[in-house]
């Protein structure tokens, strides 16, 4: 008899209950229960829906949702509590509903409507941690969601919880540092972009037909994702937030602003006997561009060898893609809105020229970068670099009066960035 088939997936989950909801009952049942309902139909409900979230079950005093961004989760969970506490504002303490909100990013298994597995546990342990009022995350979702919404959070240690057997990080976000400010933009308000390029590989679609070839096209993202991690100059995003998406169909916009990247690439992968063919593309999520997009077709006599070559090549084509469409952004972008990235981007530019005016004019980019950030190595490296343009390799004596700062200015980039080869040959 074969062995039916547990479908799971990764998600984003908030759980939600009523601190003191035990005495709440007791100084008054029905009121309790009438103002209880409310609350679920004008804020809760209504705040999971607008945040493109799935109620799975309810209890008495609490509920149980889905998220496919962790991003939407938190942000729900953020709008949620500020309605409560806007709400509770001169209500007695005693008569006051506050909720506890936990919120996590793990492995789940789905049965019919409903969903099990550690990674819900996790979140109802979360959720016990809360104060009433507050919201508790683990650290997966603190480290996806600490650079793209303006929540501080405060770390709370490693927690020892029932029926878990390993410690879960926990934090605490701190809503009332922050009560002065707006509610955490809509999904269709743009979020800030990070200084640097940032890109996310959506889960290569698998068109063939053939489930048994999942793990062949995740493998594939999996290995792009990690090659394009050790590429220094620009944030990947990682697989846990990228995932959500998989088997879904998605507006890459929209992608950009949960995930806060500049770059989306995705693909596909039809498998014909032992044949297989790959396709893929780079999109500027900012234009809907698309910046370069290639196929490859392949026999699949090794598997795994084709699963490198593949990724190789994607990797090997993405960089050279990025770089000219960084140095175009940049290079049309004002400079009271440059960053040390974008003065560095522009500095590398006139040093790739190789004259000397233009060593001089990048040697003051690269300046202006460090004043912004004194422990960027790119911008230490492109320092030493507009020195050696400006000496345009000269004789030595041409070369003494920039020799002791464009040897400091490698060695700092050496110290902040030692595997960096350009650090290295400088």
């Amino acid at each position: 008899m074969a062995e039916e088939r547990v479908e799971r997936r990764l998600t984003a989950i908030l759980a939600a209950d009523v601190a003191g909801y035990s005495r709440l009952m007791g100084a008054d049942e029905e009121g309790t229960l009438a103002a209880l309902k409310v609350l679920r139909r004008e804020v809760a409900d209504p705040k999971i829906r607008e945040h493109r979230g799935r109620i799975v079950n309810t209890t008495g005093d609490g509920l149980l949702s889905e998220f496919a961004s962790v991003v939407d989760a938190v942000r729900c969970a953020v709008d949620v509590q500020r309605e409560m506490a806007a709400r509770n504002a001169g209500v007695p303490a005693e008569r006051r509903i506050d909720f506890r909100i936990g919120v996590n990013l793990g492995d789940i298994i789905i049965d019919e409507n409903d969903i099990f597995g550690d990674g819900v546990n996790i979140t109802a342990r979360l959720e016990a941690l809360a104060e009433p009022g507050g919201i508790c995350v683990s650290r997966v979702v603190r480290d996806q969601v600490r650079d793209k919404l303006a929540i501080p959070f405060e770390d709370m240690g490693e927690q020892q919880v029932k029926n878990i057997a390993r410690p879960v990080r926990a934090y605490r976000a701190l809503l009332a540092e922050r009560a002065d400010r707006p509610s955490i933009p809509s999904e269709t308000a743009p979020r800030a972009l990070p200084d640097r390029p940032s890109i996310a590989v959506l889960p290569f679609n698998n068109v063939s037909g053939d489930p048994e070839q999942e793990y062949f096209v995740d493998g594939i993202t999996e290995d792009i994702t990690t090659a394009l991690s050790k590429w220094r100059w620009f944030l990947v995003i990682a697989r846990n937030s990228t995932f959500a998406y998989k088997g879904k169909s998605v507006d890459l916009k929209e992608v950009g602003r949960d995930l806060g990247v500049r770059y989306i690439l995705q693909g596909s992968m039809r498998r014909a006997g032992q044949r297989v063919r790959i396709t893929s593309q780079l999109i500027d999520t900012a234009s809907g561009t698309h910046l370069w997009a290639e196929r490859y077709d392949r026999d699949l006599t090794d598997i795994f060898a084709v699963q490198d070559d593949i990724t190789s090549r994607v990797v090997t084509a993405i960089e050279p893609a990025l770089s000219r469409a960084e140095s175009q952004r940049v290079i049309a972008k004002r400079p009271e809105h440059m960053g040390a990235w974008d003065y560095c981007q522009r500095g590398f530019w006139h040093v790739h020229k190789g004259t000397r005016t233009d060593g001089i004019t990048a040697y003051g980019l690269f300046k202006q970068a460090l004043a912004l950030d004194p422990n960027l190595a790119d911008a230490h490296l492109g320092l030493a670099r507009a020195l050696i343009v400006q000496w345009n390799y000269g004789s030595v004596e041409d070369f003494a009066p920039f020799v002791r700062e464009a040897r400091e200015a490698a060695l700092q980039a050496v110290a902040l960035d030692s595997e960096n080869p350009q650090a290295q040959y400088v």
